[in-house]
């Protein structure tokens, strides 16, 4: 039985909220520790997030799902997971969650609460490898729920990690993280001009590994029911 929705409403506001913490916290950590060095700024805010997001989703996972990401949402709501209503009320508290979670990184490094980002992230090849980056998200997690859904933390923290390195986009695969990147104006951020065409490469890549997924399990789950 599910939790009730203002308890679901309430874990993943704070877990996004905790995640975007962790996305740019480490990222503001890395860079001033790094000494100039921007591969080492990059590994350290990957490893951060990559570690963070596997223990959000093993703490808030039997509460709300731990989606965390309206993509996550809008594919569970596509499965007939959730209803409208549902659906909505997850990403607005998502939305809202981000937001303060980019604030409080931002006070914790002495920062001004809101400052908006001037990192230019631009260009077909940035928003191919950001339709690659949530494609591989929403694939592994679709996928990994429906055969493996003890490994989902694990499997969605280690592509994370690993996206952050094969994508030009460094694999933000979240459009409530996009848009609160876009208010830290730090190592992490992103120009608030750029995070339109990156929620649409966002969503496009979501809903073709949604279609995708939906494919492959039907054709795994008809092959298995006939062997």
């Amino acid at each position: 039985m599910k939790p009730n929705l203002a308890r679901r409403l309430v874990a993943e506001a704070i877990g996004t909220g905790w995640l975007v913490a962790a996305v740019i916290g480490s990222g503001i950590m890395g860079q001033r520790l790094a000494g100039g060095n921007v591969a080492v700024a990059l590994l350290a805010n990957t490893i951060a997030t990559g570690a963070a997001l596997t223990a959000l989703i093993l703490t808030l996972g039997p509460i709300s799902g731990a989606h965390l990401n309206p993509v996550v949402t809008l594919s569970a709501k596509s499965q007939g997971e959730l209803i409208w209503h549902e659906s909505l009320a997850y990403i607005s508290v998502q939305l809202a969650g981000a937001v303060a979670g980019a604030m409080v990184a931002n006070i914790m490094f002495g920062e001004s609460p809101i400052a908006l980002a001037q990192h230019p992230r631009t260009g077909a090849t940035q928003l191919l490898g950001e339709f690659v980056a949530t494609f591989g998200l929403l694939l592994v997690v679709r996928s990994c729920a429906k055969f493996q859904p003890a490994m989902v933390p694990f499997a969605v923290g280690a592509y994370i990690t690993a996206a952050y390195w094969f994508t030009s986009s460094t694999s933000f695969a979240n459009p409530a993280v996009t848009l609160a990147r876009s208010l830290s104006d730090t190592f992490a951020g992103i120009r608030p001009i750029d995070v339109p065409p990156f929620v649409i490469a966002e969503l496009t890549g979501a809903a073709a590994a949604t279609l995708l997924a939906r494919w492959l399990i039907q054709v795994t789950s008809a092959r298995n029911e006939h062997e």
